[in-house]
């Protein structure tokens, strides 16, 4: 009997390859906005964070979303990331 395939991505926050539905997608959208992504399947460029609070607090405070959506962010994304990473 074959497994099933199950997709693996990496949280930009520890570096951990982990089960695609064990985390949580930040996504850039067409529109230009930056949106959690509890689906997982909305349009955008996205990037992968643990359901850790230390990894988006450590991800609201360094470049890692920068650089892993190829945007700017500025002090309004980073506070939705820590109000996110505060409910977890």
């Amino acid at each position: 009997m074959r497994r099933k395939h199950v997709p693996q991505r990496t949280c930009i926050g520890c570096r951990q390859a982990k089960a695609k539905r064990d985390l949580i997608r930040l996504v850039y959208t067409p529109e230009g906005r930056l949106v959690i992504d509890m689906t997982g399947k909305l349009n955008g460029r996205g990037a992968y964070l643990c359901q850790q609070r230390s990894c988006w607090e450590q991800a609201a405070k360094g470049s890692q979303v920068s650089q892993a959506l190829k945007i700017e962010t500025g002090e309004a994304e980073r506070q939705m990331l820590q109000d996110f990473a505060e409910t977890l």
